[in-house]
């Protein structure tokens, strides 16, 4: 009799190939509706995905969204009208490699280059020298604090950022990874992987290709570990008001003992406790809730 794991293994090759040639599901009413309502901007020849929504009369307040892993800039779906009628502009990007944006192959994916984009969506949009409000989430986080850091410098005195939700791996810096199963991107963020072989595809597979890329993208873990005196540095060492919004159930930030860390790396930053049922994605979950506490710190000032 053969081993399991051979038996395992040729069953498993059919059931791939089926899978691999299954087209890629198509898009729902609102995803197709959120991609007609934005538009793309070129940077270094990557088409970048952006949605850009003039909102409140008489307001000159801007807020860009920064979206997390793995999925897109859809995940601020639900509070997008609401913050329309607070900020007279309103903008997000899916990050390159996700969602409606480039998926280029071979690539090193980086925080740093995540950040280089947001600066040219900046200037693309003539903000350059107007004040910005930065609403950030899980891998956006990382991305925030590479701005943070780079707002210290004399040409980046521009931007005002105020971060919510979980500062993620403050002290010690950790790996976890946690997805989302609220399914709120699933349409861009498959069509990602199923539709991301490109050249390595053809040269040495299907299969590898995705492994490739993911691991690509996957190295923000990585370089969060490298970096962290740069970016929890950067969260230390600012004037910038900074707001944490944060939900309890939350399995990567788990409750207290992240939100006892954070309060004791940045006691000056404010902190609103969603309810105990609340979990990673706050901005889904409970988004009249998330609304009214980024909205009472923005009114704060």
């Amino acid at each position: 009799m053969k081993e399991w794991w051979v038996q395992v293994g040729l069953l498993s090759v059919p059931l791939l190939a089926v899978y691999l040639h299954i087209p890629p599901p198509k898009l729902s009413p609102a995803l197709l509706s959120w991609r007609s309502s934005g538009g793309y901007f070129n940077y270094k020849d990557q088409n970048i995905f952006y949605r850009d929504s003039t909102g409140a009369v008489g307001s000159s307040d801007v807020v860009v969204l920064l979206h997390g892993f793995p999925t897109s800039s859809y995940d601020w779906c639900k509070i997008w009208e609401g913050l329309t009628q607070r900020f007279h502009r309103v903008i997000a990007l899916d990050f390159v490699g996700f969602g409606f944006s480039d998926k280029p192959r071979p690539h090193r994916y980086s925080i740093f280059e995540q950040a280089s984009i947001v600066e040219g969506l900046v200037r693309h949009l003539g903000l350059r020298h107007q004040r910005i409000n930065l609403l950030s989430h899980d891998y956006g986080d990382t991305v925030a604090q590479e701005l943070l850091h780079r707002s210290l410098q004399p040409l980046m005195l521009w931007l005002l950022f105020f971060l919510s939700r979980p500062i993620t791996r403050l002290l010690p810096c950790r790996s976890e990874l946690f997805v989302s199963g609220s399914g709120q991107s699933s349409g861009p963020t498959r069509s990602l992987h199923r539709q991301s072989t490109g050249t390595c595809g053809r040269r040495c597979g299907p299969m590898t290709a995705i492994s490739l890329f993911l691991f690509s993208i996957l190295q923000y873990i990585n370089q969060r570990k490298k970096h962290r005196d740069r970016w929890v540095g950067a969260l230390m060492s600012t004037s910038v008001p900074l707001h944490l919004i944060y939900g309890p159930l939350d399995p990567v930030n788990p409750h207290p003992e992240f939100l006892q860390l954070y309060k004791k790396v940045l006691p000056m930053s404010t902190v609103s406790v969603l309810d105990d049922h609340i979990s990673h994605y706050p901005q889904l979950e409970d988004p009249t809730g998330f609304l009214n506490a980024y909205l009472n710190f923005i009114n704060s000032f």
